[in-house]
């Protein structure tokens, strides 16, 4: 999953801006092996009108995070699982943000002045803080004492 994310000198990294022949050098390998990792989904670049492949920085990182991995052993379905796996990882933890704001936001709204309503002892509408239990009505003393007829 791709971030947008711009350096100090106004350079986005998922802008598409490497030729193949560029991608291959910056990340030390051959042409070849990115059209087959393109071929294979691994690290898919944007394309011209005409087809041409253009990589961005963010994509030069993870040509050369696969081949340090291919270069550890793992095979190159494991590196497809991994690369899955830490997108899906990115998604949720960005998942996590979005809830934590929200959550924040709707402490902070019921902290700040909001009422809830309950009712009260003798059924009358009585405003109390959240968490807060309505008052009780005292209990009686009496005594009941029940007769069946015969």
């Amino acid at each position: 999953m791709a971030r947008k994310s711009a350096r100090p000198g106004g350079h986005d990294d998922d802008a598409p801006v490497f030729v193949i022949s560029v991608a291959a050098e910056l990340a030390g390998m051959h042409a070849q092996t990115l059209r087959q990792y393109d071929r294979l989904g691994l690290v898919s670049p944007s394309r011209t009108r005409g087809g041409g492949r253009r990589y961005s920085t963010r994509d030069v990182e993870l040509l050369r995070e696969v081949q340090r991995l291919s270069q550890e052993g793992v095979s190159l379905a494991g590196i497809q699982r991994i690369l899955d796996l830490e997108n899906h990882v990115t998604a949720l933890r960005s998942r996590v943000e979005e809830l934590s704001s929200e959550l924040a936001a709707a402490q902070a709204a019921l902290s700040v002045g909001a009422r809830v309503f309950a009712v009260g002892p003798r059924g009358e509408v009585v405003a109390v803080r959240p968490g807060q239990r309505p008052p009780r009505a005292p209990s009686s003393q009496a005594l009941v004492v029940w007769r069946p007829e015969r």
